[in-house]
C-alpha cells in the first residue's frame, strides 16, 4: 500500500483505534492462546486430539478482521489456521474442542478433522465449510461474492447492499489453482471481496520464495488490474487495525476486491508434530520477537487498560477454556450407525445452502410425460428445459466456458443469454476449478447454479472441487449443502479422441454425495434435468455428444411439469431369455442389437442411485445378464453391476455374468479404430447369442 494511503488511515495520537472492541480481541487472544495451551499439554499427549494446528502468532489479526464481519450477507471462509476468526464470530467454545477431539456434535459429529471448521451462524456471519485441500476456499468464496452482487443488482435485495466475503489463506495457498482461478474472477467481475493472505514465510517446511518470486505476493500483484493492495505488519496492533480497516472499507464501498497481506508469525510448527528443524535457532528467535500478544499488552495497558484489568482478561479465558473442556469431554462419540446418514438429502433440511434452505418449494410434477407431436432432438429438449427453469426460478443461473453469445460448443444454451440476460447466463474463464467452484460458492449462498464443463475431460482440474461439494452434506452433518446441476458433455460422437471422447461416469459415482444422471434420449433428459434443477443435492448431468442431435433419441417434449426420479431405470424392450443392463449412448445399439432376440433391455438412466431392484428382478426370471457400456471395462460401472447381480441373483443365473464394454484404452480418434473400440451392434448381438446357447 502507498505510504500516503497508510498515513491516511492513521488515528490520531497513540489511542487504540476506536472501530474496535479491543478488550474483545484481547480477550478472544487469550482465548484462542488457551485453547492451544490446553491442546498440546494436554489433549494431545492423552491422544484425545489427533490432528492439532496451532493458531499461535496469527491470532491477533485475523481476531481483528472477524469483529469486522457484521453485514447480512458477510460470509467468511478460512483455512486449518482459522480458529481465531471463528471464534470472534462467535463459535462455541465447547464446539471448537470437542471437534478436535471428534466428539458427537460440533462442526461434524466427529466425521472430520476438528480443524476444518464450519459455522453456519444463521445470525451472523457464517464460516462457510472449509477444506482439507490447501487452497480449496478461494473459488467457493469467489462464488458467495458474485451471489452478493446478484442478490444486490438483480433481484434488488438491499439486505446485501453492504455485504463482503472473506477469504483467508496462508503464503504457501496463493500458489494453487484455487488461488489464481478465484483472482481471476474477482477482479475480471469487480467482486466484493476480500483476500487476506497470512504470510510466515513457510508452507510447512518450504520458504516461500519457492510458492512466490520474492517471496511477497502483495509485491507480485501490485500491478493487477482491479485489485487494490493492502500489505504490512500483522503483528502491530495498530499497523494491522488501520490495513484491516482500509481494506474493509474498500471492498465494502464497492470499489472492488482488495488483498490484505499481513506478515505474521508461525510461533509453533506447522502441526504438533512438526518440529521445525528447517528453521535456524536465529530466525525462530526472531519470530518470538514479533509474537503479537505482548505487542497487544504493550499497545492497551494504559491507554485503554490497567495490568490488573489485563490479567482479569487473561483469567477470564483460561476459565472459559476449562469449562469448554469439561464440556467437551462429557459428549460422546456419535452412534456410529449413523455414519452412513447425510450423503443426500434425507428430507432433514441442512442449516445452510441450495435454495431450499431458502424457502424454495418445487412445483407441481408428474412422472408421466404430457408430451404430444413433433420429436425434437436431446439439444432441443435440454435448451428448453433450462429455458423454463430460468423463466419460473430467479435463482437459477448458467455459466460456463462458451455458453453465451456462442451458445456452448454444443448449442444448447443458444439464445439463452440474449433472452435472459448476462447477468443469470454468463460466460466464465478458462478454469474449470473456478467454474465449479464459483458454483459452489453461489450454491452454498441459495442459488441454484449450473456450470457445465465444456468436455467429460476438462472435469479434471475441477475434481476437488466437485469432491468437496459432494461430501460437503456428509461432513458437516448435513450443516451445509451445496446443491447444484453440472452439465457435462462427453462420449464419442462423428469420431473419437483421448480429449473430449471420454465417459468415464464411474469416477463421479465414487465422488459420495453426488447423483448421476446419464440419460439416452430427449425425454428422459429433460426430466432428470429438471428433477436436478428443482433437488436438493448436487447432480452430475451427463450429455452424450452421440446422442444430442441422434434420430433415434429425439422424443416430444414431455412438458413443462415431466420430472424423473432418480434410480428409476426404464426397460425399452422385454423378452425372456436375457436381461441387457446399459444406459447412455448404448441403448440404441442394444436395442438393434436385441432385435429379432427375447430380451429385456435395462436403460439405467441414472447411475447414483441405480434401479437396482429392476435389474435383479429381470436377472431372475431371464436367468442370464449381458452389461454393455462405452467407458472401458476394468473399475467401469457394469463391474458394480456384474458384482450385485452375483451377490444377489447367483443361483437364479444359468449363465456367466457378461460384459461388453470398451478396451482399456483412451477413445481413439480414427472413426475406424474408434468403430472398433466402442461396442457395436454386431459384438453385442454376438454376446447375446453366445450367452443364450450356454
Amino acid at each position: 500500500m502507498p505510504e500516503a494511503l497508510a498515513a491516511k488511515a492513521r488515528p490520531g495520537g497513540n489511542a487504540p483505534d476506536p472501530r474496535f472492541d479491543w478488550r474483545r480481541v484481547a480477550y478472544l487472544v487469550h482465548v484462542s492462546r488457551a485453547l492451544d495451551k490446553l491442546e498440546e499439554e494436554r489433549l494431545v499427549p492423552e491422544k484425545k486430539v489427533l490432528y492439532q494446528f496451532s493458531a499461535r502468532g496469527h491470532d491477533m489479526a485475523q481476531i481483528m478482521l472477524g469483529l469486522q464481519l457484521d453485514a447480512k450477507g458477510d460470509a467468511v471462509c478460512g483455512y486449518y489456521r482459522s480458529r481465531p476468526l471463528l471464534l470472534s464470530l462467535g463459535v462455541p467454545l465447547e464446539d471448537a474442542l470437542g471437534s478436535g477431539m471428534g466428539r458427537a456434535g460440533g462442526y461434524s459429529d466427529g466425521r472430520d478433522i476438528g480443524v476444518v471448521f464450519n459455522f453456519p451462524n444463521p445470525d451472523g456471519t457464517p464460516a462457510l465449510p472449509m477444506c482439507g485441500g490447501v487452497g480449496a476456499q478461494y473459488t467457493p468464496t469467489a462464488g458467495w461474492a458474485q451471489a452478493i452482487t446478484y442478490y444486490r443488482d438483480v433481484l434488488k435485495d438491499r439486505a446485501y447492499q453492504d455485504a463482503i466475503a472473506v477469504v483467508l489463506g496462508g503464503d504457501a495457498s496463493v500458489a494453487t489453482n484455487g488461488f489464481w482461478a478465484a483472482l481471476t474472477i474477482a477482479t475480471t467481475q469487480r467482486l466484493p471481496m476480500l483476500f487476506y493472505v497470512e504470510d510466515n514465510q513457510y508452507g510447512i517446511s518450504v520458504p516461500s520464495s519457492y510458492q512466490t518470486p520474492g517471496g511477497n505476493i502483495a509485491k507480485n500483484l501490485a500491478s493487477f488490474g482491479n485489485l487494490e493492495i493492502f500489505s504490512g505488519d500483522g503483528t502491530e496492533p495498530a499497523e494491522a487495525a488501520r490495513l484491516a480497516g482500509l481494506a474493509l472499507d474498500h471492498v465494502r464501498s464497492g470499489k472492488g476486491p482488495a488483498m490484505l497481506r499481513l506478515s505474521v508469525p508461525r510461533l509453533q510448527g506447522h502441526s504438533f508434530q512438526d518440529t521445525q528443524t528447517y528453521k535456524s535457532a536465529d530466525f525462530v528467535d526472531e519470530e518470538w520477537a514479533r509474537d503479537p500478544l505482548p505487542k497487544l499488552k504493550s499497545y492497551l495497558v494504559g491507554p485503554l487498560l490497567s495490568d490488573e484489568e489485563w490479567d482479569a482478561i487473561a483469567a477470564e479465558a483460561d476459565a472459559a477454556v476449562e469449562q469448554a473442556r469439561a464440556i467437551a469431554e462429557g459428549r460422546g462419540v456419535a452412534d456410529p450407525e449413523t455414519v452412513t446418514r447425510h450423503v443426500f438429502f434425507e428430507g432433514e433440511m441442512q442449516v445452510q445452502g441450495g435454495q431450499w434452505s431458502k424457502g424454495y418449494t418445487p412445483p407441481a410434477a408428474t412422472d408421466v410425460p404430457q408430451g404430444e407431436g413433433q420429436r425434437i432432438n436431446m439439444v432441443t429438449a435440454i435448451r428448453r428445459t433450462l429455458d423454463h427453469e430460468l423463466q419460473i426460478n430467479p435463482r437459477v443461473l448458467l455459466f460456463g466456458e462458451d455458453i453465451g453469445p456462442k451458445g456452448g460448443v454444443h448449442a444448447v444454451t443458444l439464445g439463452l443469454q440474449e433472452k435472459h440476460g448476462i447477468e443469470r447466463v454468463f460466460d466464465t474463464s478458462l478454469s474449470e476449478e473456478g467454474i465449479v467452484g464459483r458454483a459452489v460458492g453461489m450454491a452454498l449462498a441459495g442459488l441454484m447454479p449450473v456450470p457445465e464443463i465444456q468436455f467429460r475431460k476438462y472435469a479434471e482440474p475441477a475434481l476437488e472441487q466437485i469432491n468437496d461439494c459432494g461430501t460437503m452434506r456428509w461432513r458437516t452433518n448435513n450443516r451445509f449443502a451445496a446443491p447444484m446441476v453440472l452439465r457435462v458433455p462427453g462420449g464419442f460422437f462423428k469420431c473419437g479422441d483421448p480429449w473430449h471422447s471420454q465417459t468415464n461416469e464411474v469416477q463421479f459415482v465414487h465422488n459420495p454425495g453426488w447423483l448421476v444422471a446419464v440419460p439416452s434420449n430427449a425425454e428422459d433428459a429433460v426430466g432428470l434435468l429438471r428433477a436436478g434443477l428443482r433437488g436438493n443435492d448436487p447432480v452430475l448431468f451427463f450429455e452424450h455428444r452421440a446422442m444430442l442431435d441422434d434420430v433415434w433419441a429425439r422424443r416430444p417434449y414431455p412438458g413443462d411439469d415431466h420430472v424423473l426420479p432418480f434410480g428409476k431405470a426404464k426397460k425399452t424392450r422385454e423378452g425372456d431369455d436375457l436381461t441387457i443392463v446399459t444406459w447412455g449412448a448404448m441403448v440404441p445399439r442394444c436395442e438393434a442389437a436385441a432385435d429379432g432376440r427375447s430380451a429385456d433391455v435395462i436403460d439405467l438412466r441414472t447411475l447414483m442411485p441405480w434401479d437396482r431392484d429392476m435389474v435383479l428382478d429381470s436377472v431372475r426370471r431371464t436367468r442370464r445378464c449381458l452389461i454393455v457400456h462405452e467407458d472401458l471395462r476394468t473399475g467401469g460401472f457394469g463391474a458394480e453391476v456384474a458384482a450385485v447381480v452375483a451377490d444377489e441373483a447367483f443361483l437364479d443365473l444359468d449363465a456367466p455374468v457378461a460384459r461388453v464394454t470398451m478396451p482399456d484404452i483412451p477413445s481413439p480418434h480414427n472413426p475406424v479404430l474408434l468403430d472398433w473400440a466402442v461396442p457395436s451392434v454386431d459384438r453385442i448381438r454376438a454376446k447375446i447369442d453366445e450367452l443364450v446357447s450356454f
